[in-house]
C-alpha cells in the first residue's frame, strides 16, 4: 500500500502560498490539498476559485481539493475548470451524492466523498465503486490545528475493509491533527492519504517536516489483515 502524505495549504503562510507550496514540491510531495470553505458548512471562510486558479499557474502538483461548503454542486464545474485534480464533496452537504459525484467526473477529473465525524461509515457504502477517494474527518471540519479523534480509528478501519472489498483503487484519507503521533495511528488502521496543516506548514522547515513524515506513514504496517489476506 502506498501512502502518501497531503500538505494541506490551510496551514501555509497565505501572503507568499507559491513559495510554501514550492518548498513541499521540492521536498518529494506530489499533491496539496485546497480547503474550501464557506462559512454555511463550517464556521469559516477559506478560497474560492480565483485562487486555485492562481495556485495552479504556479506549481504542477496534484491539487487535491476539500469543498466544505453547502451544495457544492453550484462550484464543481468552477473549481475544475481552475485547476482541480480532484474534488471530494461532503456527503451531508449533497442532497444527491451520486449527482455530485457524476459532476465531478463529467469534468475529468477525480471524485472523492467526505464524512464528518458523527456520520457513519456506511453512508459511503452505495458509492463506493464509483469514488477515487473516500474522506474521513478526525475533526470537526473548519479549522486547522485541532487534536486528533482518536475514537475515529474504527471507522477508517471498517471503511478500509470495505474498499478492499469494493473498490481497490479508491483511497482512503484522512483528514484532522495528523503529526507525527497520529500519522501512524492512521496509517496503521489503513489510511493511504493523510492530510498535514500545521505537522507540515508549521514546523520551522517545511520541506524536512515533510520528509520525515512522508517517511515514517511509509514504514507503518497495517494492523489488520487486508480482504485479500482474509481466507
Amino acid at each position: 500500500m502506498k501512502r502518501s502524505i497531503v500538505p494541506s495549504i490551510l496551514a501555509a503562510d497565505f501572503a507568499d502560498l507559491a513559495r510554501d507550496v514550492r518548498r513541499v514540491q521540492s521536498a518529494g510531495a506530489e499533491s496539496v490539498q485546497v480547503d474550501v470553505m464557506d462559512g454555511h458548512f463550517v464556521p469559516n471562510l477559506s478560497v474560492g476559485p480565483a485562487v486555485v486558479a492562481a495556485l495552479h499557474r504556479e506549481t504542477s502538483l496534484f491539487l487535491d481539493l476539500h469543498l466544505m461548503i453547502e451544495n457544492p454542486l453550484r462550484f464543481i464545474d468552477a473549481f475544475a475548470k481552475a485547476g482541480a485534480g480532484l474534488i471530494t464533496v461532503h456527503w451531508e452537504a449533497c442532497r444527491n451524492p451520486a449527482e455530485a459525484i457524476g459532476a465531478i467526473k463529467q469534468c475529468g477529473i477525480k471524485a472523492g466523498l467526505a464524512i464528518r465525524p458523527k456520520t457513519g461509515a456506511e453512508v459511503l457504502d452505495p458509492f463506493l465503486r464509483e469514488l477515487d477517494m473516500a474522506l474521513v474527518m478526525t475533526v470537526e471540519p473548519g479549522f486547522g490545528g485541532q487534536s486528533f479523534m482518536p475514537e475515529m480509528l474504527d471507522k477508517v478501519r471498517a471503511l478500509r475493509r470495505r474498499i478492499d472489498a469494493e473498490n481497490g483503487s479508491c483511497r482512503l484519507q484522512v483528514d484532522g491533527g495528523i503529526n507525527f503521533q497520529t500519522a501512524p495511528l492512521a496509517a496503521a488502521a489503513g489510511a493511504d492519504s493523510l492530510v498535514a496543516g500545521t505537522a507540515v506548514f508549521g514546523a520551522p522547515d517545511a520541506a524536512q517536516a515533510f520528509r520525515q513524515l512522508q517517511a515514517l506513514v511509509a514504514s507503518i504496517p497495517v494492523d489488520f489483515p487486508s480482504q485479500s489476506q482474509v481466507k
